[in-house]
């Protein structure tokens, strides 16, 4: 384990920022998806898991990202479900996910 995070410490730092943003943010993702799934069944996660990640701070983008190396932990968990609380991410579920949702019946 260790080893896989020096060496993806090593990869980040030969990118550009934009790239080092993009997978920080595809690693976040990865968080994401499946404590959306577990605690929001039937939520459509493309949508939905854009829109945690869009209202994310950086910090907790990286943090996120971190826990794709070590796993999740109860503080990945509770950081999504504080993302999701926020007006803005309610407000993008409700513009971005529920149409997909409604697409679906």
């Amino acid at each position: 384990m260790k080893h896989l995070a020096i060496l993806a410490t090593i990869a980040l730092t030969a990118c550009t920022a934009a790239q080092q943003d993009n997978l920080a943010r595809d690693a976040a993702k990865r968080q994401v998806r499946p404590i959306l799934a577990e605690r929001f069944p039937g939520i459509p996660l493309e949508p939905a898991t854009d829109c945690v990640i869009d209202n994310a701070s950086a910090q907790e983008i990286l943090t996120l990202a971190a826990d794709s190396v070590t796993g999740p932990t109860a503080s990945t968990a509770e950081i999504v479900t504080r993302i999701v609380s926020r007006p803005e991410t309610i407000q993008c579920l409700a513009t971005e996910g529920l149409p997909v949702l409604l697409g679906r019946l």
